[in-house]
């Protein structure tokens, strides 16, 4: 075991800590679970509830929709790595490196776009549950590996989207045409 020079204090990362630890297996169920929950979602109810809505709600649907897959896949890409690394199966190193594959910024609609406020209720539960774990796993990843890419500290829900903004722009002109 290493021990701190003389006067030199050792700085106490509960992040990694956490993840390299038993008490990671929560946080994995968790985040598992919710790649489940929203895989069983979208191929039954979310398909059924999608075909009611309106034009401008069905294209932010299907936008939101592949954001929440995509930023979930890469949450469980997170997650697996840090398993894969607390089970032995790969170095801190080699996770290092491979996570740098991993993009923890998938960003959503927010909720004054035009037709967020007729999309389903179990479907925003599942997009801000998804970004709730993602800012977690997010804050937990720059606090264990020091990512420096956290300039902008808005919550990512909450945060303009260029997407979102030109599938508006888009609904606005074929409604008009």
């Amino acid at each position: 075991m290493n021990e701190p020079s003389k006067g030199s204090a050792k700085t106490v990362k509960l992040a990694e800590r956490r993840v390299f630890s038993q008490s990671f297996k929560p946080l994995y169920q968790e985040g598992m679970g919710l790649v489940e929950q929203a895989a069983e979602y979208l191929d039954g109810k979310g398909r059924a509830e999608a075909k009611k809505l309106s034009r401008l709600a069905a294209t932010l649907y299907a936008a939101e929709s592949m954001r929440l897959t995509t930023r979930l896949m890469q949450v469980a890409s997170w997650l697996l790595l840090q398993r894969a690394a607390n089970s032995g199966e790969m170095t801190r190193d080699q996770v290092a490196s491979e996570k740098s594959k991993v993009r923890l910024d998938t960003a959503s609609a927010h909720d004054e776009a035009a037709g967020w406020a007729e999309l389903p209720d179990d479907f925003l539960d599942l997009v801000t549950r998804s970004l709730r774990l993602q800012a977690l796993v997010r804050r937990m990843d720059d606090e264990i590996y020091g990512s420096g890419a956290m300039v902008d500290m808005q919550p990512m829900a909450r945060r303009p989207n260029p997407v979102s903004d030109q599938i508006s722009l888009l609904n606005t002109a074929f409604a008009r045409g």
